[in-house]
């Protein structure tokens, strides 16, 4: 069988677990990404050594009618940004990994919501590409559980390995679990994130403070400190006693910021003044 398959580097097992199983590579599509937290060298790479064709814009109509003339079977959807279009005049399969166990947490990323609301388990799910996002019958999942202490790239990074067990199981009887995949049901869908929802309120507990620092990771969280916007990439924090008012800085050390919150104080361990995003040298790192 042959396929098409949309990627960056996070989902590049799914990409090996297909070749493994001896399907034929035709095309593989990505996008820009910021090389922060999205990356796609390797994904490159990968398709150069396989002298396979790569497309960075966005797939047309033009482009699914070009893979029915390459003889393609299915298209995987693995970390791709734009919306996939109607596929079925021009394929036999479409599916989609999707990085969370649907129907629970459908949505562009929700790896980041997992961590806020406490759940003990995750996982990645491969479902039928349909109109509706993430909504499509399910050929199989992925499970694990999750630590007290999850953070967003040990989830990340967990959600990578298990894409891989994952595809290879699909790659393995695919056309078996095509046949009897099942539908979702009521599910939830997920917003992606705001800038609200990671900031850090100093009039919180240091318990859920940290839980935000730990869901948004290399994404930053925002906090107000001393009348300035900082970034907050790392913190750690400790439960005690103060007459400090919450957000108030205690105490600092070589760019070592120590903020005391409602039941203890933060400390931040790598902080900036200056956004991800912006091409400066970086604080506290």
């Amino acid at each position: 069988m042959r396929f098409a398959i949309t990627l960056t580097d996070r989902y590049l097992p799914v990409f090996e677990a297909f070749l493994a199983a001896g399907w034929q590579p035709v095309k593989v599509f990505t996008s820009p990404v910021d090389d922060r937290i999205f990356h796609n060298k390797l994904s490159l790479e990968r398709a150069r050594q396989l002298d396979v064709p790569v497309q960075i814009s966005r797939m047309l109509d033009a482009d699914l009618a070009d893979l029915h003339s390459r003889g393609c079977d299915l298209l995987v959807v693995a970390s791709y940004q734009w919306r996939i279009g109607d596929w079925q005049p021009h394929l036999r399969y479409a599916v989609n990994f999707h990085p969370s166990p649907l129907p629970i947490g459908r949505g562009a990323y929700p790896l980041v919501r997992s961590i806020l609301d406490g759940h003990t388990e995750w996982g990645i799910t491969c479902h039928k590409v349909t109109a509706r996002f993430d909504a499509g019958e399910i050929l199989a999942q992925e499970i694990f559980p999750m630590t007290a202490d999850e953070c967003h790239e040990s989830l990340d990074l967990q959600t990578q390995l298990a894409s891989g067990r994952l595809a290879a199981r699909v790659a393995g009887d695919f056309e078996a679990l095509w046949r009897g995949a099942k539908p979702q049901g009521e599910g939830t869908y997920w917003k992606l994130f705001t800038d609200a929802d990671r900031t850090i309120d100093f009039h919180q507990p240091i318990e859920r403070i940290m839980r935000t620092v730990r869901a948004f990771g290399e994404y930053e969280c925002l906090a107000k400190v001393a009348d300035a916007q900082v970034y907050v990439r790392r913190a750690v924090a400790w439960r005690a006693q103060h007459a400090h008012t919450p957000g108030t800085v205690a105490h600092n050390s070589a760019m070592r910021l120590v903020v005391a919150a409602s039941d203890g104080y933060v400390g931040l361990l790598e902080w900036s003044l200056i956004g991800p995003d912006a091409p400066a040298q970086r604080i506290g790192r």
